[in-house]
């Protein structure tokens, strides 16, 4: 049976496939066949979901050559592994919340119509992720998203760092099992009512709604998790 996915999550499915270079040959894209079979949907809506990935920059095409993943900010993985190690949440929610409320300003004023659409699609997928693995995969894309739509390479570089760090660091691993489905729901509105700022280019409110939400999940860390203690 054909996976009845939303373009939002299969757009984080194919986000998760490119970051992890599963759906990857030498920096190309799979070819279309493959890919629909590798996740199970139709190529027509395989093939509408690339052409979000492709205004949104992720991908482009080269006529004749296929299909290739756009460049990632470059980010050396060896000292990141360093700091990685002897970070802990608090670190990461200290950094976060200098960097991201200043990133959803940038990227109310910044954003184009289209790139607010596929916006849409990412926070919808986090409205309806099926567990918290999806959730995971689908908050991260989110907030990359927000990130590029700042469209400012240095900041995305700073960012791109933490995000790094946050994948390598080891109490990263037990993170997410943790989350309740109260808490997916709480930190899913927030979502919402940051992509409702951004759109509505109110970038005052979207940089307090994002601090807001990383608050939360801050809170969250540190009440639910015992890797936080002594922090």
């Amino acid at each position: 049976m054909v996976n009845n996915f939303s373009d939002g999550e299969l757009m984080a499915s194919l986000y998760a496939g490119i970051a992890a270079g599963t759906f990857l040959n030498d920096g190309k894209l799979l070819p279309e066949r493959a890919l629909a079979e590798k996740l199970n949907v139709t190529r027509a809506k395989l093939r509408r979901v690339l052409d979000l990935l492709e205004q949104d920059g992720t991908i482009f095409r080269r006529h004749g050559q296929g299909t290739f993943a756009s460049p990632p900010p470059a980010v050396e993985a060896n000292p990141l592994r360093t700091v990685a190690a002897r970070v802990m949440p608090r670190d990461v929610i200290e950094v976060r919340l200098e960097i991201e409320p200043a990133l959803a300003a940038l990227a109310a004023q910044r954003a184009s119509v289209r790139e607010l659409k596929a916006l849409e699609q990412l926070m919808r997928a986090t409205l309806t992720a099926s567990d918290t693995a999806a959730y995971a995969a689908s908050d991260d894309i989110f907030h990359y998203t927000i990130a590029k739509l700042a469209h400012n390479p240095l900041f995305l570089t700073v960012y791109d760092s933490i995000r790094a760090v946050r994948q390598q660091a080891e109490w990263t691993k037990s993170r997410d099992k943790h989350y309740s489905k109260p808490t997916l729901i709480r930190l899913g509105e927030q979502h919402e009512q940051l992509y409702s700022c951004i759109a509505d280019r109110d970038s005052r409110g979207a940089a307090e709604v994002m601090e807001t939400h990383l608050l939360s999940i801050s809170n969250t860390m540190l009440r639910d998790r015992n890797y936080t203690k002594g922090t």
